[in-house]
């Protein structure tokens, strides 16, 4: 922060409107982006935006100088995005994720195969995001979305630098783990129309010859012992 901002900054939260208005101006992009990487809908983003200048407007008062001004304006937008998200039952849009980590939307060269891959990726983790618990989400969201280093970022979340780097690591680990399975492909269904094979029928144990279907063997026949016995008689 430069001492112009820097006495800005003192000059609002001593209650100079003018110079409130200037360092609301100076702040407004970065409060939208982060707005913009946590919510789905654009509207939605700037809802939150709002919010959360409203909120800096009437805390302003309230900052003690123990962190950066950018900081604490970037959790008052966190904040803000959440409470939105929350009150819409929306979850975060991975769109500007999903387009980072794929580069053939601007490669014409490419075939219409990779393209499809490119656009199932995206779609991928999309919804890998959406099954994301926010706890990771929002880090992962905040470093590969807003750009935000992990100081940042725990200062924001209120919470340790390595818990930081852990959920990101964590967060990343199951979306890679969520893509390797929408890749995988999946088991090929039997065609419904095609005629199932003719299969052998198995052979009865003992050595017997197979029925000829009227419930007898098609063997040759054997003899009746009573017969035999009448015929020993005579």
């Amino acid at each position: 922060m430069d001492d112009e901002h820097a006495a800005a900054v003192r000059a609002a939260v001593s209650g100079d409107r003018v110079a409130l208005e200037t360092v609301l101006a100076a702040h407004l992009d970065q409060v939208h982006a982060v707005c913009r990487s946590l919510c789905r809908d654009p509207a939605d983003a700037e809802d939150a935006t709002q919010e959360a200048l409203i909120a800096i407007v009437r805390s302003i008062g309230r900052f003690d100088g123990r962190s950066r001004f950018s900081t604490w304006c970037h959790r008052i937008a966190v904040n803000a995005s959440i409470d939105e998200l929350r009150r819409r039952k929306r979850r975060p849009d991975p769109a500007d994720l999903s387009e980072s980590f794929d580069h053939t939307q601007d490669r014409p060269d490419l075939d219409p195969e990779a393209h499809a891959i490119g656009t199932a990726t995206r779609q991928g983790l999309r919804a890998a995001l959406d099954d994301l618990p926010e706890e990771f989400r929002i880090p992962v969201l905040l470093r590969d979305v807003g750009d935000l280093d992990y100081a940042e970022i725990a200062e924001i979340l209120d919470v340790p630098p390595g818990t930081v780097r852990s959920r990101i690591a964590r967060g990343r680990g199951r979306l890679a783990d969520a893509l390797a399975d929408s890749h995988r492909p999946e088991p090929e269904n039997p065609d419904p129309d095609r005629p199932a094979p003719d299969l052998e029928a198995p052979q009865p144990a003992g050595g017997d010859q197979p029925s000829d279907g009227s419930g007898t063997s098609a063997g040759p026949p054997t003899s009746n012992p009573r017969t035999r016995h009448r015929t020993d008689r005579t």
